[in-house]
């Protein structure tokens, strides 16, 4: 679940306590049904028992050997890790490689140039099929132009593409050359935008017209245009220019001498380009982090340790076998999931994968499950917010579909509670597929924590155990390991290979965010607990935990009580400065269809109110109980479908709510801010 760094400091958010949580959270996990893995799974899975042991006995010599059996060096590295400039690691650092060359050409040179790369699907109905040769021939062309446009190694390219082949491309062609790039989500502002291209001091954008969202075609380019305006009081950008994809054909303003044709440049291309081996440490991409205020953090990554780390957990996690396989991450490139998971790891994989352009209900509720049975695809990745939807939406929508292909699910973006995450298995995956429920960052470029399958017997709601060559723990405020049972920090005490290698043009921010709070270890920024089994839970960032007179809550914990009513589709809670208590609980509600109707007026949504209320005081405890509940219609959410809780806390604690442009649909806001006329049970 790649989540936002610790922004604020931790020490005016302690760690959850274990006495505080442990009424609700006890009980879960009592509760809890284990999901061992079938025998003739377990049988044929990629990671076995003794991966843990392999790593345990020798964890710098585990990771030489994936190194060596899953990338393809042009000098083989003869370190593995240097640690002498802590906490900036060198990973494999005399090695030299390419990222593009790994995801691509090394697949046509043994012979697999025929096999799919990528199925795209886009919104308005459109599709193409391309190939590892398709691709090492259109990435090849677009490393030509790029050149031809003067980017060299070492220059930042800013992409701010939709969901499209083309973006894939771009990537793997800034690789190809050594160039870095920077991926802006497509559904930041030209403000964002511009900050962003500043940091990196880019060189070049790509960008496209626009792109298809909920049927409609909506403009990209303009936004471009205004982050490269000249702006009063601030310096010009180092834009030399910008390559434009067509994608809607929509009328789209140009600057003569800047702005060049995407289709343009790749047919006036060669064909064939000789990839730049770089050393192990080079730079491959920096990606921003989003909703935080000030300045945004570039987060650093590197190619041999990134590729490394990439690969070995999709191989892994998935448990994929190139040969047989589709899958599919629903994530956006913009994001890290898109970064790991959908370019580099599949594609160093040889991986055959689908890639959608699009909402999961666009143009209708069951569109994900009809591409899922048109590809017949059998590992799907996506987030518990888009599970908890569908299943909102209703159950008889995936079973209109054959959905029988499937087998491995995954889970990312967010803590997934047990009532998501056995939907989840029951509905989609038909009681038959592991899920592997994951933890990382974009800061820690890869999977960190989460089941094995075939290894693991899976907890609804837990990522678990941290994976073979991965050292995470659970800490207290003075980074004592706490006993199983207990609650506190999440930390990562030795260095990986895909860590993050700094914050773009600001070492001394990277020290202070990330290992200031415990000297010499990395402080996750998330509050955790560890079950009787030590297995680890996640209880979401530490600022989304509580405190209530006195008594540490976390959020993740309410809203999970909440969906475990009949009545509830969807919750997020947040805490609200209250003055008796400090913090109270406030929890905005989505009813399912057949029950929406019974908040309708203020009597009904009192009802509601106080039946939840009750509900939540008898699955955790009265000190849980929402001081307030909102019925909603909608919950405010990024178009990656991460719920923004700053807006709600913006709205539980009556303040003019916050920059809200990153929304899929920023009128949400405004009905959410109506509920705040209805009455809320507050007695006690």
């Amino acid at each position: 679940r790649p989540s936002a760094p610790a922004g604020r400091g931790p020490e005016n958010h302690p760690a959850p306590d274990a006495r505080d949580t442990t009424a609700s959270l006890e009980n879960l996990l009592n509760e809890t049904r284990s999901f061992p893995p079938s025998p003739e799974f377990a049988a044929q899975a990629n990671a076995q028992p003794e991966l843990y042991e392999e790593a345990r006995a020798d964890r710098l010599a585990f990771w030489a050997r994936q190194a060596n059996d899953l990338v393809t060096w042009q000098t083989p590295f003869t370190e593995t890790l240097d640690w002498s400039q802590a906490p900036v690691a060198r990973w494999f650092a005399d090695g030299t490689l390419n990222a593009a060359y790994n995801a691509v050409d090394r697949h046509v040179e043994a012979g697999l140039g025929d096999r799919v790369a990528i199925h795209f699907e886009g919104e308005p109905g459109d599709t193409r099929t391309v190939t590892y040769a398709e691709l090492q021939r259109d990435v090849s062309r677009a490393a030509n132009a790029l050149a031809a446009l003067g980017v060299e190694t070492g220059d930042r390219v800013v992409i701010y593409l939709p969901m499209v082949v083309e973006a894939v491309v771009a990537m793997l062609a800034c690789a190809r050359i050594g160039a870095p790039h920077s991926v802006v989500f497509g559904g930041f502002s030209a403000d964002a935008l511009r900050s962003r291209i500043a940091d990196a001091e880019a060189k070049l954008v790509i960008t496209a017209d626009g792109g298809y969202r909920r049927g409609a075609a909506s403009a990209l380019k303009p936004a471009v245009d205004e982050a490269l305006a000249p702006k009063d009081g601030a310096e010009p950008t180092t834009v030399e220019h910008v390559l434009v994809v067509r994608r809607t054909g929509q009328d789209t303003a140009w600057t003569e001498g800047r702005d060049v044709w995407w289709h343009d440049a790749l047919e006036a291309a060669d064909t064939t380009h000789t990839p730049v081996w770089v050393e192990a440490e080079h730079p491959l991409f920096i990606l921003y982090t989003s909703g935080t205020t000030g300045k945004p953090k570039g987060i650093l990554h590197t190619t041999g340790g990134y590729l490394t780390q990439a690969a070995y957990t999709h191989r892994n996690v998935f448990d994929l076998k190139a040969d047989t396989d589709v899958y599919w991450c629903t994530a956006d490139i913009g994001w890290v999931t898109g970064h790991s998971y959908v370019v580099y790891g599949p594609l160093l994989n040889g991986a055959t994968q689908v890639i959608y352009e699009g909402t999961p209900d666009s143009p209708h509720q069951g569109r994900w499950w009809e591409i899922v049975e048109k590809y017949r695809v059998s590992i799907l990745y996506t987030a518990p917010t888009a599970i908890r939807a569908c299943m909102k939406w209703g159950e008889e929508i995936p079973a209109k579909f054959d959905l029988s292909s499937l087998r491995v699910l995954g889970s990312v973006g967010e803590p997934s509670n047990p009532e998501a995450w056995t939907g989840y298995r029951r509905v989609i995956g038909g009681d038959r597929t592991p899920i592997v429920d994951t933890w990382w960052q974009t800061e820690t470029g890869a999977i960190m924590i989460s089941p094995l399958p075939g290894v693991t017997a899976a907890k609804p709601g837990s990522a678990q155990v941290p994976l073979p060559g991965i050292v995470a723990d659970v800490v207290d405020d003075e980074a004592r390991s706490v006993p199983n049972g207990g609650g506190g920090y999440l930390v990562l005490s030795e260095p990986w290979p895909s860590m993050l290698r700094g914050i773009w043009g600001d070492l001394e921010r990277f020290k202070d965010t990330y290992w200031s709070r415990f000297p010499g270890i990395y402080f996750a920024g998330d509050g955790a607990k560890k079950d009787e089994d030590g297995d680890i839970w996640l209880l979401g960032r530490v600022d989304d935990v509580m405190n209530v007179s006195g008594h540490r809550l976390s959020t993740t914990e309410i809203e999970s009580a909440l969906v475990s009513h009949e009545i509830v589709a969807e919750a997020a809670v947040v805490g609200a400065s209250d003055d008796l208590t400090g913090q109270a609980v406030v929890a905005f509600v989505i009813l399912r269809g057949e029950h929406a109707g019974r908040a309708s007026d203020a009597d009904g949504a009192a009802a509601v109110q106080t039946e939840l209320r009750n509900h939540v005081a008898k699955e955790i405890g009265p000190i849980a109980k929402p001081k307030r509940i909102l019925v909603v219609p909608e919950l405010p959410k990024t178009r990656s479908g991460k719920i923004m809780r700053r807006l709600l806390r913006d709205v539980a604690e009556n303040r003019t709510v916050g920059d809200a442009t990153t929304l899929a649909d920023s009128s949400v806001m405004e009905l959410i801010s109506a509920g705040l006329q209805k009455p809320s049970s507050s007695d006690d």
